[in-house]
């Protein structure tokens, strides 16, 4: 089996582009019912005034607009081809991901894993803050953006946190740390798990842990946390690319490999509020890649296994941003036996790497530091 790290540049055909442009230029959009049909309905949890029924056609008309007539992909490409990249095969399938070296040779490893709709993108504004102190290895999920189509099945949580654990072994790191943000916080966590001689910590922005039914478990909690759980649960109720993607993600992706506009709007329902020439880039990287069906098998594949039952023991730190969910600490606990570090932030969102870049740093930066101090 061949060990071998290979140089990667992303070089998108020309031919690729043109092609967006004119899908893009063809979009036939949707009808939607009119602003005033809306005003009256109830607007809860995550869920946006005009959003109620999904993502509206004016937020997607003017980003299909951006994308053709001026969102420059040739500038994008050489930001993202300014870091070093590199793929290699574990298990069967080509992995992606940056690898920065710090200056300093003591530096801690880490490795940054991404969500979705996300992509290895999410975390690059953090290359320079964190290289100071972390050699730096940010792959991408396979399944997702260059690491290309998953071509078996199982490539779940606990299968991509065994070929993370394989990244670091060749890239020589003998002792490493773990950050992940959204899908990446469930892997990271499944990483300290299956790798525990070798990861000193995980650093997340979100703990998924939630009640398990024993209404035991409520008693004594306060009235903040309680309304905070019914947040919580209107979350996951309007989180429909959870429930599409564990029950059918092939079905859904048919449109989105075909239509450049529906896979806007598809990811867009999770990344409105970021700026919008990220939102671009990753769409970008998902259509030129064509991964919406083996992103969306991620689901399913965590939907149909098991990450492990046993609370986790090694060294966990989270960085709760303000637009974000936060996790009910008391189920936290029960889940993470070893929660060092929990800090809560008035900004930032979801997605921190990007809108509160400078807060994410210095957590991540005093989550390490605090484990080897």
């Amino acid at each position: 089996m061949t060990q071998d790290i290979t140089p990667f540049r992303i070089a998108i055909p020309e031919a690729d582009i043109v092609d967006l442009r004119d899908r893009l230029a063809r979009t036939r959009w949707v009808n939607e019912l009119p602003p005033e049909e809306l005003a009256d309905l109830p607007v809860s949890g995550p869920v946006r005034p005009g959003w109620q029924y999904g993502v509206p056609l004016a937020y997607v008309r003017d980003l299909v607009e951006r994308w053709r007539d001026s969102f420059d992909w040739r500038a994008q490409e050489a930001r993202l081809n300014s870091h070093p990249q590199f793929t290699t095969v574990i298990d069967g399938q080509t992995v992606h991901f940056v690898h920065v070296r710090s200056a300093d040779p003591a530096a801690t490893p880490l490795i940054l894993t991404h969500g979705w709709p996300s992509t290895f993108a999410e975390y690059l504004d953090l290359v320079e803050p964190l290289s100071r102190d972390f050699h730096l290895v940010i792959p991408s999920i396979p399944g997702f953006g260059f690491s290309g189509h998953t071509r078996e099945k199982g490539w779940d949580a606990v299968r991509v946190a065994g070929a993370w654990a394989e990244l670091m072994r060749r890239l020589g790191y003998d002792r490493y740390g773990a950050h992940g943000n959204d899908a990446g916080a469930i892997i990271s966590p499944v990483l300290g798990r299956i790798d525990p001689e070798h990861v000193i910590g995980v650093h997340v922005n979100q703990i998924f842990s939630f009640p398990s039914g024993d209404p035991a478990e409520f008693q004594g909690l306060s009235p903040e946390d309680m309304e905070y759980l019914g947040f919580l649960q209107s979350f996951v109720d309007h989180a429909v690319h959870d429930k599409a993607q564990q029950a059918q993600p092939q079905t859904l992706a048919h449109a989105l490999a075909d239509s450049p506009a529906g896979q806007l709007a598809w990811i867009g329902q999770l990344l409105a509020g970021v700026d919008p020439d990220v939102v671009l880039t990753n769409a970008s990287i998902y259509w030129f890649t064509n991964t919406a069906a083996s992103s969306a098998r991620f689901y399913y594949e965590n939907d149909h296994a098991s990450t492990g039952s046993e609370p986790t023991t090694f060294p966990m730190g989270l960085a709760s941003f303000a637009y974000d969910f936060r996790p009910i600490r008391r189920f936290a606990e029960r889940d993470h036996k070893d929660i060092v570090s929990w800090h809560e932030f008035d900004r930032g969102s979801h997605w921190a790497a990007h809108d509160a870049p400078d807060l994410l740093a210095e957590d991540i930066r005093g989550f390490f530091t605090g484990l080897s101090g």
